[in-house]
């Protein structure tokens, strides 16, 4: 079977069964789709869904947000237009190498003091490439050199220091930082009063949580999700996983904290 917009490389023979090896091409590295809201979803197909992650573009007045930049394993600013068309900040939700791999391809970057360090210098460890990232994480592997034995990212010290109550000001829109730790010490959302939107990054999204890394905490992870259940959410795009209502909201955190004992 051949993927759409892949190739076949390696080279099959009697004595190798294994099925070859298959490389995506850059162009096809990433999908986008247009939402509501001036909200443009980016994501990176040949990753299986579980390892996805969400990459959020949000168009402004004066200058647009990227919230979370994929693996960086094809360059985001050449294959994806919509983020090279405007000025742009963009942010990291946290850390870990499926969020950032990107995030040195922008001049203006944002992060969480608690997290600035690993934006700045990265490692295999602490932005969670070991154990994380092997072959099986993908349906094609991205292009040539990537390995994943030689895997890094790419050190993007911040141009701004984010803490919580912040504001990501976009001209017409504004968004609130939410600082979240539980999956990470400097996990944040954004969150948008006026309608209701929120970016919620790893901390919560519809799927399965990571809630046992080098870098969690069950103590602030509760706490995290307290807070946000307060919140009058309309829609959420979390860090994986598709978006869902603020219904869905509601209903998950509650079941979520119902099996920790808060509810």
């Amino acid at each position: 079977m051949r993927l759409r917009g892949v190739s076949k490389i390696g080279v099959d023979n009697e004595e190798n069964n294994s099925m070859p090896l298959i490389r995506a091409h850059p162009n096809e590295w990433y999908e986008t789709r247009t939402l509501s809201d001036g909200v443009t979803w980016i994501y990176e197909p040949h990753v299986v869904p579980f390892f996805r992650c969400n990459i959020w573009h949000i168009r402004g007045r004066d200058r647009d947000a990227l919230v979370d930049s994929g693996m960086g394993v094809v360059s985001l600013r050449e294959f994806v237009p919509i983020v090279s068309e405007r000025p742009l900040i963009a942010v990291a939700s946290h850390t870990h190498y499926d969020h950032i791999g990107a995030h040195a391809e922008f001049p203006e970057r944002a992060v969480h003091a608690a997290e600035a360090d690993y934006l700045a210098h990265p490692t295999r460890d602490n932005v969670l490439i070991d154990p994380y990232v092997t072959d099986e994480i993908f349906t094609a592997l991205p292009p040539l050199p990537f390995t994943c034995q030689t895997y890094t990212v790419k050190a993007a010290p911040a141009t701004r220091i984010l803490a919580d109550g912040d504001s990501v000001d976009l001209g017409d829109r504004h968004f609130e930082v939410i600082h979240t730790p539980g999956h990470s010490p400097g996990g944040i959302a954004l969150w948008e009063a006026v309608s209701g939107i929120l970016f919620s990054g790893d901390i919560f999204y519809d799927g399965p949580l990571i809630e046992e890394t080098i870098h969690s905490n069950a103590a602030h992870y509760i706490a995290s999700m307290e807070r946000l259940l307060k919140l009058p959410v309309r829609l959420v795009h979390g860090g994986h996983f598709p978006s869902f209502s603020g219904e869905r909201h509601r209903e998950l955190i509650e079941a979520w904290l119902k099996g920790k004992g808060r509810m």
